[in-house]
């Protein structure tokens, strides 16, 4: 599945972001692949205060610390610093950790499993040019709340449009990738006055996409087995947990044409196997896919108007990711990157920018 001559994730887009380094297998990304870079400085006790530190307002003064935060994250330039600040918000509904910086129209970004708003950092910059730009760290992840239930679709799109009430922004454009396509979806169809324009990538979405048979394609089950296995109750938690490096590594690994580097890879398995709640989490989306698959069902009911953008990698969603949106909107659009795997936004940053820029300045 690897071309030839692969270009390195660092080469093909952001300014003021990581470098590309050499892939290490799973078995090399252990905490300490994290631990040992110069985010970590921070602290695993910063990293804890900043979790457990009360809410107060609506967006907060606080300023996030340690690894999930701007200020910790790995291989950020100063330049970014700069132009990224995190920050707190308290939606009313729960506390969630957002990455804001840039100026023009609002464009929130939403990141995929298993992830957080880093996802996003080789597009940033280049986005910041032209937007004020929300990347956020869902429900569950990263530095937000981490609650027991509202993991539904519906709940997470009610998330985000307090979230960027609260910042100011009561209409603006969105993209979601993986699992935040179908929060995508969501959004939009439940809050058709909030999105102005819909990007996604790389996903499918519960109850919408026609299932695909219980024995597969190798290629296939290699794409889609986490999705049943995620859904399990606490069996998936007890046999990852101590093994994060192996489990989500596999998933870097496996679904990458472009080789994520390993500081990235070392850093998303820290934030899971570190962070208090996080790995319980990881997994909650897909144990709520039968409240989701019933929302879903209501809302096909009523199709989008507005524009869709779907972006699929050549050798992962590919034209799937169109196929999937068109089944419930009008005005889709569709690229699929070449030589580009599950992680768009990571492998092919400066194609996926510029496929974004185009739909949204259209």
């Amino acid at each position: 599945m690897t071309p030839s001559s692969p270009r390195p994730p660092g080469s093909d887009g952001a300014d003021g972001a990581d470098k590309a380094d050499p892939p290490v297998a799973a078995r090399a990304l252990s905490r300490r692949t994290f631990i040992g870079s110069a985010a970590a400085a921070a602290g695993a006790a910063s990293l804890t205060e900043a979790l457990t530190q009360p809410a107060h307002g609506s967006v907060q003064q606080l300023s996030p610390k340690g690894p999930g935060s701007v200020a910790g994250a790995p291989h950020l330039s100063a330049r970014f610093r700069r132009t990224f600040t995190s920050r707190y918000v308290h939606t009313g509904r729960l506390r969630l950790h957002a990455v804001v910086g840039g100026e023009g129209p609002p464009l929130l970004l939403v990141h995929g499993w298993p992830q957080t708003w880093y996802a996003w950092r080789l597009m940033m910059p280049a986005l910041a040019r032209h937007f004020r730009v929300v990347a956020v760290d869902q429900r569950g992840v990263g530095l937000s709340a981490k609650p027991r239930g509202g993991y539904d679709t519906g709940n997470q799109a009610d998330d985000l449009v307090a979230l960027m009430h609260k910042l100011g922004h009561d209409r603006f454009a969105m993209m979601g990738t993986d699992t935040g396509m179908p929060i995508g979806y969501a959004l939009a169809a439940d809050h058709r006055r909030r999105l102005t324009h819909l990007a996604v990538a790389e996903a499918v979405i519960a109850g919408v996409t026609p299932s695909p048979p219980l024995i597969a394609s190798e290629k296939l089950n290699n794409r889609l087995w986490h999705i049943p296995f995620n859904r399990q109750e606490e069996v998936n938690e007890q046999l990852v947990r101590g093994r994060e490096a192996i489990y989500f590594g596999w998933q870097f690994t496996h679904k990458a044409v472009r080789k994520l580097p390993s500081h990235a890879v070392g850093y998303y398995v820290h934030m899971i196997a570190s962070v208090p709640g996080a790995l319980r989490g990881s997994f909650e989306q897909y144990r709520a896919f039968d409240k989701t698959i019933a929302q879903n069902r209501r809302r096909m009911a009523r199709r989008l108007t507005l524009p869709v953008l779907a972006i699929g990698g050549a050798n992962s969603g590919g034209e799937g990711v169109a196929d999937t949106m068109k089944l419930v909107a009008d005005d889709v659009r569709s690229v699929v990157i070449p030589s580009c795997g599950h992680w768009v936004a990571e492998e092919a940053p400066r194609a996926t920018v510029a496929a974004l820029r185009q739909f949204l300045t259209a």
